[in-house]
């Protein structure tokens, strides 16, 4: 399973169309955490999971998604519903509820990515705003296979932050 996990996009059009050109038809799924500030029908928006970030306003993206790739379940949220700038546990225990295997999410602009309760929680940071320690714009890709799950951080530029790159076991709750 190969998977690419953008958030935090804030009506920047021209890299979300990049990322489409560059790997639309390579990944299983294209996920986008919310704040792209763009309607639901914006052709560069079209092909990504989309859900609704606090920047979305009038959108009718949902709040939350939830759907399965190759037989992972996978839960995605914006982040601002689940308080995630003073926790991440609302999450832990969502992901919980639902048996996901893969959580992702936005909202803080800040790039990081952990295994909790055998979940992996990823935030792909800022595509357009990029905050705290990395200062790059920056998406996700995952891609899982029988030797486990690597996260790899990416640029706008398609660089690879090399010093972020993490492999984590297997997982599968559902």
């Amino acid at each position: 399973m190969k998977l690419l996990v953008v958030s935090d996009s804030h009506h920047e059009r021209d890299c979300l169309i990049h990322l489409k050109e560059k790997y639309e038809g390579q990944v299983d799924a294209m996920i986008h955490c919310g704040d792209s500030e763009l309607e639901k029908d914006d052709p560069a928006i079209q092909g990504f999971h989309t859900v609704r970030g606090n920047c979305d306003f009038g959108s009718d993206y949902p709040n939350d998604w939830v759907g399965e790739v190759d037989g992972y379940r996978i839960f995605t949220t914006h982040g601002h519903l689940y308080n995630i700038k003073m926790t991440l546990m609302n999450l832990r225990y969502r992901a919980r509820e639902l048996n996901a295997d893969f959580v992702f999410f936005g909202h803080s602009h800040e790039l990081g990515v952990d295994m909790l309760d055998n979940t992996i929680i990823l935030n792909p940071g800022s595509i357009s705003l990029p905050r705290g320690r990395v200062q790059d714009k920056t998406y996700a890709l995952i891609e899982a296979n029988d030797n486990g799950v690597t996260i790899r951080f990416m640029t706008i530029d398609d660089i690879e932050l090399t010093e972020l790159t993490q492999t984590f076991p297997l997982v599968k709750n559902n």
